[in-house]
């Protein structure tokens, strides 16, 4: 049976002076997730936020922190952001020398963990680890910045990641990240997502428009 739809604002797109409300608005208009999108100039082309921001935003809202660590190495980290609240932490094969343990490591800090695929990076990445994580991640651009086009050829690596985890029967959830927007959000749903990351889309119009938004993505 498929899973609903959820909606995991990314927080890139909110206004950053205002962090703690926007989290707020975005909850309160039915958000499921906060997308929490961490970048260290290194293994990706922008800097973003470190676990003491998370900490500090995590008493303005109730929802599972969803946190997408784009960083290189990624294993020392990971404690940090476990500890200042996140209950989802995703990383990338490529950040690290051996990504079994890295899961293991989320696992033993009582986290749900996550793999995300870059555009090049090929599905067979998760191949040794499906059995293992909670969650994976589809990026749709390359990862660093927000508000990039969507790289259509990554619908048919979201249509073999869903066969891939309908095949372990396992409650996995498939995520997408990267462009989705109106017009976009269908397209991945039908390839088999349930869960969409989405940054301008959601912050655009102000928060009065945040909860037609987050409906309209998740296409009700």
């Amino acid at each position: 049976m498929a899973k609903p739809v959820r909606i995991a604002p990314s927080i890139l797109a909110a206004d950053f002076a205002r962090l703690g409300s926007e989290i707020a608005a975005v909850t309160k208009a039915g958000a499921d997730m906060i997308h929490v999108d961490v970048m260290d100039g290194h293994f990706v082309p922008n800097i973003t936020i470190g676990s003491d921001v998370v900490k500090a935003l995590r008493a303005h809202s109730a929802l599972p922190f969803d946190v997408h660590l784009m960083i290189s190495p990624v294993d020392p980290y990971v404690p940090g952001f476990a500890e200042a609240g996140a209950d989802i932490i995703t990383v990338h094969p490529e950040a690290g020398p051996h990504l079994h343990r890295t899961v293991q490591l989320i696992r033993s800090l009582g986290k749900k963990a996550g793999v995300a695929l870059n555009p090049g990076t090929p599905v067979e990445a998760l191949d040794n680890i499906i059995g293992d994580i909670d969650l994976v991640l589809v990026m749709t651009v390359n990862p660093g910045f927000g508000g990039q086009a969507f790289i259509d050829s990554q619908l048919a690596k979201i249509a073999a990641v869903r066969k891939m985890i309908d095949a372990t029967g396992r409650d996995i959830d498939l995520e997408v990240d990267g462009g989705v927007n109106m017009d976009t959000a269908a397209r991945v749903i039908a390839a088999g997502a349930d869960l969409l990351v989405a940054g301008t889309a959601t912050f655009k119009g102000g928060e009065n428009a945040y909860a037609a938004n987050i409906a309209r993505l998740r296409g009700s």
